[in-house]
């Protein structure tokens, strides 16, 4: 493993922030080994404008690095505009100095907000920047996340916004002291999300050392697309500036042409299904949205999209028992493994070349163990390769071959679900979901079962992988929490494995140790969040799991839990809506404005968190009903009685799930 570039060097590196203001400019920096700190302002009450520059010079002249929160969006231009008008600044005034580093600022933001090109590439920057909001991929559509949120999901103390406007003119010392102590909250939470994306920083240092390519602030897809290119490229010959101009674009895609000779099916439920694919167009501009299917089969109704197949029975708690199992099957790397085997590629690339080179990939990866980081790199290429071929900027864009992919997937895994259903007496379906399907099946059958799987393998040339289950709390597709069955661990390891899996099964019987490894999907998730997720109410999903796994009573779990942030929500807002809170003081009906993330709890008082529109006056509650809200934005450690917490509400919310879940509880002990 290559060292963590910012921990072993000897030079300092710093995780910073800057506010800037109509009138004020404010610059927090932290040294990330010593926790030192530089801080400046530039105002007509405290002008450390030169001391700014000699600061940012020595940051060149060493090759310090800025770690920052968008520093690659924002503050790397705003020290770029710094250190290249530098001379001229120096001949105005404070005030006149800040109010044009606020004007840079704002045509920033006005670029932005208009989708344009910034004015310097992360090449230019003279002062090196690792951006965690890069990194994380929190600038993409699906994981948007501004730092207030971050602080919230990593349960930060302080998530108070800005508490003064951007706009506004500062004229006293105590603005600016309230100015640094909000930036250096945010520089601090800054450096705590450096911290948890430590193993992230050393794959791409890892990646940027080895391949020559700046890889420090890049996300996933990134990452996936610049190996691939650079591989592809070495295999071809072709230059990657040539590679990255390729795409190929379709009018009209004919999904007949693209379906696999061995999909049949025997039923005329899905027969029919075939037939209508085979009669259906795609336009490639509206594959999302203009590609919908769906089978009613067995009592499960599947849908078939762009994303893959899906398809659940009624909420329940499915169990094995002495006379049935839950089998779980998945598809090896499924539509990575649908391109290799078929030998497709992007129109417009080689086609030898690129099926070469992402077998290579795929056969490597095999080889590499899993704690090597380049094992996840390869993952990381393998499944985002499909993704991109769907990206009008990605050189790997062709949506006929994503289409390809889709299709026979769905087709394929949809024969496999026919296969068993058909032929295994009593098998009864539980859920299936892209690339793979859980199935209660007599224990009789369990080789049948196997010989099945076994001629989907030879007819599709894909590979399966088997795990057994002994229950499922099935809430929906997306939505469920897996037991699998007990085996059998080594006394070495066992205490370990109960260290990092404490909400695992663990039993030791006749002098041996047993460990039963769980899964919790959507909202029963509760462990190992990615820190771009809606963590509210974390106590609610624990009292579920710990009900259906531990035969805990939820009311007993919930009014002796004493961790306040899994007892928190957390709400944030965009566009035209605001947040108020209404409450009553002294007799008088208060409304109070919020900030646009909020951290809070449900209580006995308290106050209503309203979501107002300012267009038209709309008015939702965040909590509908009676129940009442304390506002949580800064963490106050207390007595845990007087935090006033209204247990009903928790209490409530989790029974009433548990009730939707257990009327099934014994379905399937009829067979």
């Amino acid at each position: 493993m290559v060292p963590f570039l910012i921990f072993t060097i000897m030079r300092q590196h710093w995780v910073m922030d800057y506010e800037t203001l109509s009138n004020c400019f404010a610059a927090v920096f932290i040294d990330i080994k010593s926790d030192n700190q530089e801080i400046f302002v530039i105002h007509k009450l405290q002008n450390d404008f030169e001391n700014f520059i000699s600061f940012l010079e020595r940051n060149i002249d060493y090759n310090e690095w800025h770690v920052s929160f968008n520093g690659l969006g924002f503050d790397g231009h705003i020290t770029e505009y710094i250190i290249r008008e530098q001379d001229s600044l120096r001949t105005m005034e404070a005030e006149d100095i800040a109010a044009w580093i606020y004007s840079k600022a704002q045509y920033i933001i006005e670029k932005q907000n208009a989708k344009e090109f910034l004015d310097f590439s992360p090449r230019d920057l003279k002062i090196k920047q690792l951006d965690v909001f890069k990194l994380n991929h929190w600038d993409n559509a699906a994981k948007r996340s501004s730092l207030k949120w971050i602080q919230y999901t990593m349960d930060w103390p302080n998530i108070k916004d800005m508490p003064i406007h951007h706009s506004t003119q500062i004229t006293t010392q105590e603005e600016i002291d309230q100015i640094i102590k909000y930036c250096i909250n945010d520089v601090e939470s800054t450096k705590k999300i450096m911290n948890l994306s430590k193993s992230q920083i050393q794959l791409r240092q890892k990646l940027t050392d080895e391949y020559k390519i700046d890889l420090y602030s890049a996300s996933e897809p990134r990452i996936s697309k610049e190996l691939f290119l650079y591989f592809l490229s070495k295999k071809t010959g072709i230059s990657k500036y040539e590679l990255r101009q390729m795409r190929t674009y379709r009018n009209l895609i004919v999904i007949k042409d693209l379906i696999l000779p061995y999909v049949k099916f025997k039923t005329a439920t899905f027969q029919k299904l075939l037939n209508k694919f085979k009669e259906a167009t795609v336009e490639p501009q509206n594959t999302k949205g203009g590609f919908k299917y769906s089978a009613r089969y067995r009592g499960v109704k599947t849908d078939f999209g762009l994303g893959g197949i899906h398809g659940a029975r009624e909420a329940g708690v499915y169990e094995s028992d002495e006379e049935n199992i839950i089998m779980s099957s998945d598809v090896t790397s499924f539509y990575p493994n649908l391109a290799i085997r078929n030998g497709w590629s992007p129109k417009h690339l080689p086609k030898k070349e690129f099926c070469n080179q992402y077998e290579w990939f795929f056969d490597e990866r095999k080889k590499i163990p899993k704690s090597d980081p380049k094992n996840y790199v390869y993952k990381i290429i393998l499944n985002s390769t499909y993704g991109l071929s769907n990206d009008k900027n990605s050189f790997l864009y062709d949506p006929e071959f994503t289409m390809r992919i889709t299709i026979n997937g769905q087709l394929s895994l949809c024969m496999l679900y026919e296969m068993i259903m058909e032929g295994i007496p009593n098998a009864t379906p539980i859920m299936h979901n892209t690339d793979g399907l859980e199935t209660i099946i007599p224990r009789e059958y369990q080789d049948k079962y196997m010989e099945i799987c076994k001629e989907w393998e030879d007819a599709t040339n894909l590979q399966l992988e088997h795990d057994t289950y002994q229950k499922v709390i099935l809430g929906d597709v997306n939505n469920y929490i897996a037991v699998k069955e007990y085996s059998e661990v080594h006394k070495d390891i066992y205490n370990d494995i109960k260290y990092s899996n404490p909400h695992d099964l663990f039993k030791e019987e006749d002098g041996k140790f047993y460990h039963a490894s769980t899964k919790c999907k959507g909202r029963f998730e509760f462990s190992n969040l990615a820190l771009h997720k809606n963590k509210s109410f974390l106590v609610i999903p624990k009292a579920i799991y710990n009900y259906f796994v531990h035969e805990i009573d939820p009311e007993k779990f919930i009014t002796e839990h004493q961790n306040i942030l899994d007892f928190c929500g957390g709400k944030k807002i965009r566009g035209d809506w605001t947040f108020y809170s209404h409450y009553t003081q002294d007799g008088k009906y208060v409304k109070d404005k919020l900030q646009h993330t909020l951290r809070y709890y449900v209580s006995n008082k308290g106050c209503k968190i309203i979501k107002r529109n300012n267009l038209d006056d709309r008015e939702i509650q965040l909590e509908a009903g009676k129940w009442m809200q304390t506002l949580f934005i800064r963490y106050k450690k207390k007595q845990f009685t007087k935090y006033d917490l209204n247990y009903n509400y928790y209490i409530t919310k989790a029974k009433k799930e548990i009730k939707n879940l257990e009327p099934l509880i014994t379905q399937f002990k009829l067979f």
